[in-house]
């Protein structure tokens, strides 16, 4: 039997968001527990010989894409996507199969500048498989065409991020640090300069609101131009781009 995980229990970079109890109410999981890597408990299991058989001949792999059904422009984020192991998954957990870019795709569909994008798009609560094909996604060529001077080819450096917040980063600055990165190069591969970058990111006044009660500034948005200032600084001058902060990056 595998686990059936619905889509309340997942958020962007985390397939530990919630938990179900014993008595079949949920809660948030701790960092602790995050950190620890303890699973979320889920409150149905399926069969994985009906798993296999849905998936025959159609996808070999031991992961999905996906996205939650439910949202709304007003929400503190529309795109709620990450990568997900290969279990059952509720019909509000949209899944996603793609040939080649899985990486790419996941820091694009979950960075801030496609999120800005999608809210266009959402007209009431649900992102539909119709709503996110629509949604403007850079072809593979926008990636390659990239000239940001990085330590390690581009799609090779998104990777390691990628996995690092998949596998969950225990300290949260550090967590912010890799992800503002993320978001700072897609807002390149987009094209949006800097005061575009900016006008986007008071456009998640929710974001901002938590960040100034828990920091006394808007955060995410200051990480986010630090990285995009450096990554554009190292364009222009030819130079290896530098994190604007200490950072530890597995090899």
């Amino acid at each position: 039997m595998l686990p059936l995980f619905e889509a309340k229990m997942i958020h962007l970079y985390d397939t530990r968001w919630a938990t179900y109890e014993r008595d079949g109410s949920t809660r948030y999981m701790t960092e602790g527990e995050k950190s620890a890597h303890l699973h979320a408990i889920p409150r149905y299991w399926v069969a994985e010989a009906e798993i296999d058989r849905k998936l025959d001949g159609r996808w070999d792999q031991r992961w999905f894409l996906g996205w939650r059904d439910i949202c709304r422009a007003t929400d503190v984020r529309t795109v709620i996507t990450t990568q997900v192991p290969r279990l059952a998954y509720g019909d509000k957990w949209l899944l996603a199969m793609p040939s080649r870019g899985r990486d790419e795709l996941q820091a694009t569909w979950a960075s801030f500048v496609f999120d800005y994008a999608s809210r266009q798009k959402v007209g009431g609560t649900a992102m539909k498989y119709f709503t996110f094909m629509q949604l403007p996604v850079p072809l593979p060529v926008h990636f390659e065409s990239t000239t940001i001077p990085l330590d390690r080819q581009l799609r090779a450096w998104i990777e390691v991020r990628v996995d690092r917040l998949n596998g969950w980063i225990a300290d949260p600055v550090e967590r912010a640090k890799v992800r503002a990165e993320l978001d700072a190069l897609m807002f390149l591969v987009y094209g949006l300069g800097r005061p575009e970058v900016s006008y986007v990111m008071d456009t998640f006044p929710i974001v901002k609101r938590k960040d100034e009660a828990a920091f006394g500034t808007y955060r995410t948005k200051d990480l986010i131009l630090s990285a995009y200032d450096a990554m554009a600084e190292a364009k222009s001058s030819g130079r290896t781009y530098q994190p604007p902060w200490s950072q530890e990056v597995s090899a």
